[in-house]
C-alpha cells in the first residue's frame, strides 16, 4: 500500500495515512492569544477535522502527545476540555509532557496516531 501524504509542503505533512494507520503532524489552534481552553479546544477541532479528511474520527484514536508549554500552568484546563472532547468509552494512550514549542504564544500542541475504521 502506498504512503498518502496530505497537506505537504517542503518539510512534512499534516496527514499521512498507510497500512490502515492515519499520523497527524503536530497540530495547534489558531488565535495564539489565547487562553488554554481556548486553545485546547481549536486545536482538537483541526484534529477532528483532519481525521475526517483521512477517513477515520475521535472514536479510532490510538495514541495521543501533547505537549504543554507550561505543565503546572496548564494541565488542568487543558484536561478539562479533552474529557469533554473525548466520547465516553474512547480512551487513547496519551502522553502529556511540558515542551518548548516552536513560538511562545503557543500553549498546547497535539500529535495524533488513529486506525481507519474496518
Amino acid at each position: 500500500m502506498p504512503i498518502q501524504r496530505l497537506h505537504t509542503n517542503e518539510r512534512m505533512s499534516q496527514i499521512v495515512v498507510h497500512q490502515g494507520t492515519v499520523y497527524l503532524a503536530g497540530q495547534v489552534g489558531d488565535d495564539m492569544s489565547a487562553g488554554i481552553e481556548q486553545q485546547t479546544r481549536e486545536t482538537l477541532a483541526h484534529i477532528e477535522r483532519l481525521l475526517g479528511e483521512a477517513g477515520t474520527d475521535v472514536r479510532h484514536i490510538l495514541s495521543v502527545t501533547i505537549y504543554l508549554k507550561d505543565i503546572d500552568a496548564d494541565f488542568e484546563g487543558m484536561n478539562a476540555v479533552w474529557d469533554q472532547w473525548l466520547p465516553a468509552g474512547v480512551a487513547p494512550a496519551r502522553a502529556t509532557l511540558q515542551a518548548k514549542l516552536c513560538e511562545p504564544e503557543i500553549l498546547v500542541e497535539f500529535s495524533v496516531v488513529a486506525a481507519l475504521p474496518a
